[in-house]
């Protein structure tokens, strides 16, 4: 079998990638499966893919992380096939963050291996955002990004449904924008959203097209992208692999390594095992398939999996931090502390964070604990933001999907949505400092909250207004106290009565 390598003459920028084109000249009839091509490039494996339905193109990808001069060798392998390939590619700093990592002294927090910059994650949910078309997710993570926000939760297998229906949300419909039936492989009968009949063997390589697209607009802007494998998995048009093995099933792992070789070398993703892996497979599964997936990960993408009111996997190695799912007051300060609290115990530092605290306007009925509107309107979510973030964590929320557009079903949203103009005032507030040397103070502030590094520097968030604002035994010489609204956005000389209040105390 005649194979060719074709590498472009061209130097890339240090954390995008070098892409090394390879074409078989006769059918492979399941190219999947049975090629095997390997690079060793900088001290590590990378693993390539097959970018054709009819197995005669295949590519790799090889990121660099730092400038200079990368010599590789590709092997490909298929059955007696074997042909080795041999290049080098130059790369240039061109100031890209790179890859999030953890701050290896401050490991609650994050911050980005390219420039040391720390991170203060914001993020939303748009599960289905690779279902709506190619001019609807550029204008969706557009708008996202001038809202202040720096993480999306996207689906990669998505959720097939008719409709929003099974969230309560049936006014969020299929048009012609927007669809709830794609999927990551080829089907039978692609339009049957309940009975699909994928075929787990071969991929739809024009969808994964897709969700490359998707990839490379967000990272322009330097947003982290959270591949969601599964959501919704529980119901059977949504998991398509053998629920009695523990991370064995062989096509189920193909999906993952597949996604790995073809996604990984986009500097800004983040894996996730699972939305809500509780609901359809065993603590188990979740350990097998992580730690697969990170060893099989030469980029070293940070990885997680979409939790509940716990987390069991505080001391695997693979899972870089902690995703909790608690709506409303139960997932605010106290309950984000206790997290942070219990996660310290296990002598294992690592980042904690409510991914799910009750979307805006969402009311599932007896599911969503029968609240009512306005329980969860926008103002509400914001002072939750603050409360988990005062516990020394992080939060991701979720836009209304109220006006049918989508809000955290698919990301889209219009200037009638506004709730995220309130999130971008504390990123305001706490990026105006050094955030991450900030602890969690309990008893310093009585009813407040209150973040310290203590000595030189107190933020102290008011839910109740500034009248309940406590004397936490800080001298007046020496400081300066400015208080800031979290509803404008503004220092202010003198606070109001009414409304939540921050007092930040500084030595001068």
């Amino acid at each position: 079998m005649k194979i060719t390598f074709h590498a472009p003459d061209e130097e890339v920028a240090v954390y995008d990638y070098h892409e090394i084109r390879i074409r078989a000249y006769e059918p492979i009839l399941d190219p999947f499966r049975t090629v095997c091509i390997k690079a060793a490039f900088n001290g590590k494996t990378i693993a390539g893919f097959c970018d054709s339905q009819d197995g005669s193109v295949f590519r790799v990808r090889l990121m660099p992380a730092t400038e200079g001069g990368f010599p590789y060798t590709i092997t490909f392998q298929h059955g007696e096939t074997i042909a080795e390939h041999t290049g080098e590619f130059t790369a240039k700093n061109s100031g890209r963050k790179g890859i999030l990592r953890l701050d290896p002294k401050f490991p609650a927090h994050f911050m980005w291996e390219g420039t040391g910059e720390h991170f203060f994650w914001n993020g939303t949910t748009a599960y289905l955002l690779a279902g709506c078309s190619d001019a609807e997710i550029v204008k969706a993570i557009d708008r996202l990004y001038k809202l202040g926000i720096n993480r999306l939760r996207v689906a990669l297998c998505p959720s097939r449904q008719k409709n929003g229906g099974r969230w309560h949300e049936s006014q969020v419909a299929p048009n012609e924008r927007f669809t709830y039936s794609y999927s990551p492989w080829i089907e039978a009968r692609p339009d049957d959203f309940q009975n699909p009949d994928p075929d787990v063997t071969r991929f739809n390589v024009s969808y994964w097209r897709k969700y490359e697209r998707l990839l490379a607009h967000a990272r322009r802007y330097d947003i982290i992208v959270q591949v969601i494998f599964f959501v919704d998995a529980q119901e059977p048009q949504n998991y398509p692999f053998d629920r009695n093995r523990l991370g064995t099933d062989i096509n189920e792992r193909l999906y993952y390594d597949y996604a790995s070789a073809r996604l990984g070398a986009f500097s800004n993703v983040e894996w996730c095992i699972t939305n809500e892996w509780a609901l359809f497979r065993p603590d188990e599964w979740v350990d097998t398939v992580g730690a697969s997936l990170s060893a099989n990960d030469p980029y070293n993408h940070l990885t997680s999996v979409h939790g509940h009111g716990h987390f069991p996997f505080r001391a695997s190695e693979w899972a870089d931090f902690a995703l909790f799912q608690s709506w409303d007051e139960h997932g605010a300060y106290h309950f984000m502390l206790k997290n942070r609290n219990e996660q310290a115990a296990t002598g294992r530092v690592i980042p904690q964070i409510n991914e799910e605290y009750g979307y805006e306007d969402h009311y599932p009925g007896p599911w969503g604990e029968g609240r009512v509107a306005p329980a969860r309107a926008a103002d509400s979510r914001r002072r939750l933001a603050w409360e988990i973030t005062m516990a020394g964590a992080y939060q991701t929320t979720g836009e209304s999907a109220a006006n049918g557009l989508g809000g955290w079903v698919n990301g889209l949203g219009d200037d009638s949505m506004t709730m995220l103009h309130g999130y971008k005032h504390l990123i305001t507030f706490f990026t105006s400092f050094a955030w991450w040397r900030l602890e969690p103070y309990p008893t310093l502030a009585q009813d407040a909250l209150c973040l310290a590094e203590e000595g030189v520097r107190y933020a102290i968030y008011l839910p109740n207004g500034a009248a309940h604002a406590p004397d936490i035994g800080v001298p007046n010489e020496g400081f300066t106290s400015r208080w800031y609204n979290p509803r404008a956005g503004q220092f202010a000389d003198n606070p109001d009565i009414e409304g939540d209040w921050v007092l930040l105390i500084e030595k001068e």
